[in-house]
C-alpha cells in the first residue's frame, strides 16, 4: 500500500499576566537534576502536533496555564530545527540534527518510520537509554509518519515498557483512528474522538507506572491540533493527489467555543506586498473568502486543543492522587510550529519563518522556578540530553544539543554563557493545507539551510535556499520578517547593520551557517570554536572585530547549493565543513559572492 504524501504532516510572555523573568548573577547549575530528591524523579512528556506559539494558541489553554505556566518555567525562545513532524520528532528523541539522523522527510525514501529503522535508530534512541538507566517507559499517541497498519511489526518499535501508538493511514483522522497496543493487532475506533481515546490510554499507563517499583517516563503525543486528513484512495496516493487536509475536528463539547476568534492580524498576515523569496514571494494575496475560511481553520485548531488542555489537567490530578506530583517533571512542547495567512501562505508549516520554527516549551518539576520565563535559546536537539540529565543518566558524546538548565541558578548562568544560535534546515516540499485557493497545493524546491541567532542586541534569521536565493531579517526592527535585507532589489553594499557594513555582518552569519549545516556533536553546540579554535570568539559580537575581516570576507567558503534535492544528498549541498575537514578552502571574495 502506498501512503506517500498523506503522512506529512504575542509570544506567550504577558499572555497570562505578569510572570517572573529570570535574571541575576552567575551561579553554578546543578550537574544532575536526579539529585533533587532521594527517589529518582518521574517524567511526563506531552508533545502536541503542529501547535503554534506565534498565533497565541497558549492564550486559549487555561488548564495548561494553571498547571504548567503558573507552576513552571516557560522557555519562550525554544525552536525546532526542522519544521515538519517526523524529522523533528527523530531529532528530539535522538539529540541529533536531521542532517545527522538522515531522517529528513515524513515518507520514504528520505524519511518516515522505515528510514528511522534503516538508520539503526530503533536501537539507539531515548527510550532505550532510559530503560538502560532503570526507567520504565510508556508512550501513547503519534510517534512517526509512515508508522502504519502494514509495518508496525516490521519491526516493532523498541524501548517501551508499554505502548499504544496511533498508526497511519488513520493517524490524522480524528473520528476514525487506529491504535496499536504493545504487540497486539491495530484496533480501529470509528466515531470515537482520538483525543478522548488518548486520554484514557494515558491515564491507564500512568496508573500502571505508579504501581511498579521503578521510576517512569510517560510520553503523551496527541495529534491535535494537526489537520484532519481524509484519504480518498488508500491504494493510489502518490504526490498528494488522493487525500485532503482539512481543519481539525474538535470534540462535540468544544464545537461552540471561540466563535469570534480570528488569526491574529499581525503585520505579516496576508500583507499587501509580497514577501520572502522563492515560491513564497510569488503567492497571491488571499481573498476575503480565503481569509474567512482560514479563520475557521484557526478556530478549529483552538477547539481541538481543548482536549489536550483537559489531558494536562487529568494527568496532574492523577499524579497528585498517587502522591508523586512533587517528584515528577512535566514537559510540554510541540514537534513544530504552524502558519495561517502569514506571508500570504495557506495553513501549513515547513518554512523557516518564526511561526514555523518557534514552538512552546514549558517545564515544571522539582527545583524548576514557578511562574517564570527565560529567554535562553533552546532547541529540540537539547531535549534528549535534558531528559537524560533529569534521570541521572550519562550524556552521550555524539549529542548535537546540550541539556537545558532547569534550576534558577542554572538558568541565570545560562543567560551569560549559553549559545545564541539555532541551526535550521529543511528538504523537500511545502504543502498547503486546508482548501486550495489561488495557489498550488504543493510547492517544490522548498530545500534550504537557515540560521537563527539571538544575542543581547540582535535577533536575525539568515537562510540560503537550494536555488541560492538568500534571506536576512532583522527581527528587532522587523518581527514579521517582511523586509529581506538581501533582496535582489536592495543595494547590499550601501546598507549597514549593527553599525557595520551589511556585507561584513552577513559574511559572519554565512560562515557560522557553513559550520552548522554539516556540524556534528560539540561543533553544533560551539560552532564559533570551529572557526576560532583559540576560543577568543564566543558570539557574533566578538566575530565582528575588524581583526577578522580578511578571514570572513575573503578566505571563507560560502554556503551554496549545486541543485535542489528532496532529501539529504550531500553533493547537492556545496562544501561541507565536517566532510572537507577544514574551515575554509578555495575562498571566494565576499564582494564577488554578493
Amino acid at each position: 500500500m502506498v501512503w506517500s504524501s498523506l503522512l506529512w504532516t504575542n509570544w506567550a510572555l504577558g499572555l497570562f499576566g505578569q510572570q517572573q523573568v529570570i535574571s541575576g548573577p552567575e551561579h553554578r547549575p546543578q550537574d544532575s537534576y536526579a539529585s533533587v530528591n532521594s527517589k529518582r524523579p518521574n517524567v511526563v512528556f506531552i508533545l502536541t502536533d503542529d501547535q503554534d506559539l506565534h498565533m497565541q494558541s497558549l492564550d486559549y489553554l487555561p488548564l495548561i496555564k494553571k498547571h504548567l505556566l503558573d507552576q513552571g518555567t516557560f522557555y519562550r525562545k525554544h525552536f525546532c530545527t526542522v519544521a515538519i513532524c517526523c524529522p523533528s520528532r527523530v531529532s528530539l528523541l535522538t539529540g541529533k540534527a536531521a542532517h545527522n539522523t538522515n531522517v529528513t522527510d515524513v515518507n520514504p525514501p528520505y524519511g518516515g518510520y522505515p528510514k528511522f529503522v534503516s538508520q539503526g535508530l530503533n536501537e539507539n534512541f531515548l527510550p532505550i537509554w532510559l530503560q538502560e538507566a532503570g526507567y520504565n517507559t510508556y508512550y501513547t499517541g503519534k510517534l512517526f509518519n509512515w508508522h502504519s497498519v502494514d509495518n508496525y511489526h516490521s519491526p516493532f518499535v523498541k524501548g517501551f515498557t508499554g505502548s499504544d501508538f496511533l498508526l497511519d493511514p488513520f493517524t490524522y483522522q480524528y473520528l476514525n483512528s487506529a491504535y496499536q497496543r504493545n504487540r497486539d493487532a491495530p484496533v480501529r475506533h470509528v466515531g470515537e474522538h482520538t483525543t478522548d481515546l488518548l486520554a484514557e490510554k494515558a491515564y491507564g499507563f500512568l496508573d500502571d507506572a505508579v504501581k511498579e517499583d521503578a521510576p517512569f517516563f510517560l510520553t503523551i503525543a496527541p495529534v491535535a491540533p494537526h489537520s484532519n486528513a481524509q484519504v480518498n484512495d488508500l491504494t493510489e496516493n502518490v504526490g498528494g493527489k488522493n487525500y485532503e487536509f482539512r481543519a481539525p475536528i474538535p470534540a462535540k463539547r468544544h464545537e461552540h467555543l471561540f466563535k469570534d476568534v480570528k488569526v491574529p492580524r499581525t503585520e505579516n498576515f496576508n500583507p499587501k506586498e509580497p514577501s520572502g523569496v522563492n515560491w513564497v514571494r510569488g503567492l497571491p494575496r488571499q481573498s476575503q473568502e480565503n481569509v474567512d475560511a482560514n479563520d475557521h481553520f484557526y478556530r478549529q485548531r483552538l477547539r481541538a486543543l481543548q482536549g489536550v488542555d483537559e489531558i494536562v489537567d487529568g494527568i496532574v490530578s492523577r499524579l497528585e492522587q498517587h502522591g508523586v506530583l512533587d517528584n515528577t517533571y512535566i514537559v510540554y512542547s510541540a514537534d513544530n510550529g504552524y502558519h495561517i495567512g502569514q506571508h500570504r501562505m495557506q495553513p501549513g508549516k515547513e518554512c523557516g519563518f518564526e511561526e514555523d520554527i518557534r514552538v512552546p516549551l514549558i517545564i515544571r518539576g522539582p527545583g524548576v522556578p514557578k511562574n517564570a520565563t527565560t529567554d535562553i535559546v533552546t532547541t529540540h536537539t537539547d531535549l534528549a540530553p535534558t531528559f537524560l540529565q533529569i534521570v541521572g543518566a550519562p550524556l552521550r558524546p555524539d549529542f548535537d544539543g546540550e541539556a537545558i538548565p532547569l534550576s534558577k541558578a542554572g538558568i541565570q548562568e545560562a543567560t551569560q554563557k549559553r549559545h545564541e544560535h539555532v541551526n535550521v534546515e529543511y528538504w523537500g516540499i511545502a504543502l498547503a493545507e486546508g482548501k486550495v485557493w489561488d495557489s498550488p497545493k504543493i510547492h517544490t524546491n522548498n530545500t534550504y539551510k537557515g540560521l537563527r541567532i539571538l544575542g543581547e542586541s540582535y535577533s536575525f534569521y539568515y537562510s540560503v535556499w537550494c536555488n541560492n536565493e538568500h534571506e536576512l531579517y532583522d527581527l528587532n526592527t522587523d518581527p514579521g520578517q517582511l523586509k529581506n535585507l538581501l533582496a535582489r532589489d536592495v543595494k547590499v553594499e550601501q546598507q549597514t547593520l549593527l553599525g557595520f557594513p551589511l556585507t561584513k555582518v552577513v559574511a559572519r552569519l554565512d560562515s557560522l551557517l557553513f559550520v552548522l549545516k554539516s556540524c556534528k556533536g560539540r561543533t553544533c553546540i560551539q560552532p564559533w570554536r570551529a572557526l576560532h579554535p583559540a576560543a577568543n570568539v564566543e558570539n557574533l559580537h566578538d566575530a565582528l572585530s575588524p581583526r577578522y575581516d580578511h578571514f570572513y570576507e575573503v578566505q571563507q567558503q560560502r554556503v551554496e547549493y549545486s541543485r535542489c534535492e528532496a532529501g539529504y544528498i550531500v553533493d547537492a549541498e556545496g562544501p561541507q565543513f565536517e566532510r572537507d575537514g577544514a574551515v575554509y578552502r578555495h575562498g571566494t571574495r565576499w564582494s564577488e559572492w554578493v
